[in-house]
Order: structure tokens, then sequence, then C-alpha cells
């Protein structure tokens, strides 16, 4: 008996509609932002459809529909797609795995930053269950997932939101501070990390006075002044310089 072997481009897409099937439209979309955000420059339709196993006539309608929902995607068929920054999809679209990633961050930033983080973070969490499904939603409320006891972090002298600003802002800090030996000094201070360890938290920046980088424990700053002066460098420049210099790669440090 003579066997009749399957053309690939029949299987392929046999397997396409069998993925699409079992793929939600909420997955799909989500993919897709994926995709889009992973491309610096246009990316053709054909190279986006390959890419999440889509044909290409659903990644068109998906594309509208991401549109629809206010996502910035410039393109057309045979010119190629880009999307520009600064859309997110609501957190509905997100798995239960990082819905839980989401609740135990924000819990942890609600329990061990500064009064205003922590606000921000329980706000947050609060917009996140307001668009849930009901099932998640309940899901999120009964989440295991807790935040153990910790040794308290010591109170700063003054609001730790300045320093926030002037990273975000990238403008230079007047210190006071105090070394671990009680010794007093002034510096300017090119600000671009604060760091959050579980006792301590630390601001990281270059220090003119020593014409190097330096971390300051914030607990033993004992003022701090936003200056208008912004520093002559990019902040991620100067992170990436001591990210160098540290050899630390990646985005946690």
């Amino acid at each position: 008996m003579r066997s009749h072997q399957i053309p690939r481009c029949h299987y392929l897409a046999v397997a396409s509609r069998y993925k699409l099937a079992c793929m939600s439209r909420s997955e799909r979309l989500f993919d897709l932002l994926q995709a889009l955000r992973r491309h610096r420059r246009p990316v053709s339709g054909k190279l986006l459809a390959d890419e999440i196993s889509v044909s290409i006539r659903t990644l068109y309608r998906d594309i509208a529909s991401l549109q629809a929902q206010g996502a910035t995607i410039e393109g057309e068929p045979g010119v190629g797609y880009i999307l520009k920054p600064g859309f997110l999809l609501p957190p509905l679209m997100f798995p239960p795995e990082e819905i839980e990633a989401l609740v135990l961050g924000s819990r942890w930033v609600a329990d061990r930053a500064d009064g205003r983080l922590s606000d921000a973070a329980r706000s947050a969490l609060a917009r996140i269950a307001a668009v849930l499904p009901s099932d998640l939603r309940d899901e999120l409320d009964a989440s295991a997932l807790l935040i153990g006891p910790g040794v308290k972090i010591p109170a700063d002298a003054f609001d730790p939101a300045l320093l926030r600003k002037a990273i975000r802002t990238e403008r230079k800090l007047s210190l006071s501070y105090r070394d671990g030996a009680g010794a007093g000094s002034e510096r300017v201070v090119w600000p671009f990390a604060l760091a959050f360890f579980d006792q301590v938290r630390v601001l990281l920046g270059w220090c003119e006075l020593r014409q190097d980088f330096r971390s300051f424990r914030t607990d033993r700053i004992a003022d701090v002044q936003v200056l208008d002066t912004r520093y002559p460098k990019r902040r991620q420049a100067l992170l990436k310089q001591w990210r160098d210099m540290q050899g630390i790669s990646g985005g946690n440090a």
C-alpha cells in the first residue's frame, strides 16, 4: 500500500489553525504586542505572523483590534509595522502567573518602600483588581503569595520622593551626608538609581567631590536639596557605566 505524505505547507496550515483555536484572543493580542515591542524598526506582516504563528489575515485583524484599543501601530500591508511607545494592555490581558507576579511585587513595595511608594503600590493593585474578570479578581484577593515580616528599614530624615524626582529629571543633588564612622561631608551628586535592600535603601550616583561613583545609604543623609542644574550625562549612560565597572549585566541592578 502506498503511503501518502502530507505536504509540509498543509501541515503548517493545520498546525497554525490548531494553535489559533487553542489560543484565546487576549493571548494572541498580548503575543502580538510583545512581538512588536521586540522590533525597533518596521517589521513586515508576514514576519510578525510567522513569529506568533497566526495567519496573515488574523494578524491584520489583531493589529486593527490593538489600534482600536489605543495602540499607536504605524504601517500598512507591504510596508511593515512599528509600535510607538507608551501603550499598555489592561491587566486582564495578562496570564494568571503574571497577575501573581504583579501582586507579589506590589505587596513587597507596599510593605518595604517609603510611604508614597507604598500608597502607589496599593493604588496600582486596586486598579489591577478593578479591571480583572470576577474569577481572577477573587483569585487575586485570595492570593497566597505573601510578604514575610522583615527588619524595619530606618526612617529617612527627608522625603524620599525628592530622590526619585531628581533621578527622573536628571537633576543634581546637594547632600549633607554622614558615613559609617559618623564623619560628615557636603556632596554634590548626580543620582541615577535607587537600590532597595531588605534593611536599607541606597542612592547610587556620581560624586563631584570624589570624581567617582559612590553609594549613599539614605538613612545617613541628613539633608537633601534638588538643584536646578541638570547633570551633563544621561541617566542611562551613567547606569550603564556603573554596571560595566561593577561587572553587572542585565537590568535588575
